[in-house]
């Protein structure tokens, strides 16, 4: 009988371990969301999915009693599509974090609905820089890049080089207003002119009456203001026109890797262009993207892909520090602790939500320069983190004091 009690106290005891540590355990659910099938994918789509898993993997996120799963849907470029996705997320499917939402439109409809549901967004996709601004929130972390960096990148730097007159062709939705905005107040500071503008409907495909529109103000620099297949298909029915040729320049205002890789060297060599990540920087870059490579069909990251894989890290970490997934505490415990990962390096996340880094200055090889598919840029300057993204206290984000 005795034996028999201490059997028992034993398997309760072992009941009661095993349920306390599965207690300690924290469960955590991502949803990636983003264009899966149009104008962004290629940019974003499956390869931003990979990252956030290779991100979960690269922490050891089990090991340290993280049960992190990842879903995905695509938005469609729509913001009522991917409102009613994230309120369906949140609301019935136990979605902690979104991640990624390319489509300024979009994210900010997102970043909305997550700070009423008081959960997590952390945009990688996105570029209106209001989303760090004016419609600036407590649950939102803006990572990559924004509106405001490329234009004081790629707008800055064509200034400088003698561009001082533009027109701009502008994707009609908020992240191409918000480019053209941000860049246009980066030419007139410098003293330079913007001669007009035209919009074109999102996603475009025929951009024929825009470019000779562009071409007849005889601005020296064409900005397009858009992206993805949008800025690839104007580039090369720019070619058609014959528009550098002719002597003005085209200024890729948010142009990806991927983009280039779609032009080929041949129509694209020369390009000036503003990323804050490219795959082939140093070890630490090479050594992810290989690995990327490998599980997405030979493809190198863009910084999209890379800012969902650096952004999954630190809000693994703030957990792991947190010790809940309590989105309050997560957040303020992210923009407590420094950033630092092998594809941005040392950072921070700002009271703002704006994640603070390096960001890049590069030109498209020419066809002989490129020694290999993917060698597609070399580095023009490397703009410091304190000087790339807008200054805390121009923002008007109502969170900064």
């Amino acid at each position: 009988m005795k034996g028999l009690k201490l059997v028992l106290a034993a398997t309760v005891a072992a009941l009661w371990c095993g349920s306390a540590l599965a207690q300690d355990r924290i469960s955590v659910k991502l949803g990636v969301l983003n264009d899966r099938s149009g104008t962004y994918s290629d940019l974003s789509g499956e390869g931003s999915v990979v990252a956030a898993r290779m991100a979960i993997e690269d922490f050891k996120a089990a090991d340290k009693g993280i049960d992190a799963q990842v879903i995905s849907a695509d938005h469609q470029n729509k913001p009522d599509i991917g409102a009613n996705i994230a309120r369906q997320w949140y609301d019935q499917d136990g979605v902690d974090i979104i991640l990624d939402v390319p489509t300024s439109s979009v994210a900010l409809a997102v970043s909305e609905i997550t700070k009423e549901k008081n959960k997590v967004f952390m945009n990688s996709g996105a570029g209106a820089s209001d989303l760090t601004g004016p419609a600036c929130s407590p649950n939102t972390v803006h990572w990559t890049y924004d509106t405001w960096a490329l234009a004081n990148g790629t707008g800055g730097a064509m200034v400088r080089a003698g561009g001082d007159s533009w027109f701009f062709l502008t994707a009609d939705y908020a992240f191409g207003h918000a480019l053209e905005r941000d860049t246009a107040a980066v030419v007139e500071k410098a003293g330079g002119k913007v001669l007009g503008n035209v919009r074109h409907p999102f996603p475009g495909q025929d951009f024929s009456s825009f470019l000779l529109q562009a071409q007849g103000s005889g601005a020296k620099v064409i900005g397009l203001a858009n992206a993805g297949a949008d800025t690839t298909n104007a580039i090369k029915q720019a070619a058609e026109f014959g528009i550098v040729q002719g002597g003005q320049k085209l200024a890729g205002l948010l142009t990806f890797v991927s983009d280039v890789k779609a032009l080929g060297l041949q129509t694209a060599q020369g390009l000036v262009l503003t990323e804050a990540f490219y795959w082939d920087q140093n070890d630490g870059t090479r050594e992810f993207s290989k690995r990327f490579a490998e599980k997405h069909s030979g493809n190198m990251p863009t910084m999209v892909h890379a800012g969902v894989y650096a952004s999954v890290l630190h809000y693994l970490k703030a957990i792991e520090a947190a010790k809940t997934k309590d989105a309050a505490a997560v957040m303020a415990k992210m923009k407590e602790m420094p950033t630092d990962d092998p594809l941005f390096g040392k950072g921070e996340v700002r009271v703002d939500g704006r994640h603070i880094h390096d960001m890049y200055l590069f030109e498209v090889k020419k066809p002989e320069e490129s020694t290999g598919e993917w060698d597609l840029y070399k580095t023009v300057a490397t703009i410091p983190a304190a000087e790339a993204f807008r200054p805390l206290a121009d923002g008007g984000c109502s969170l900064v004091k």
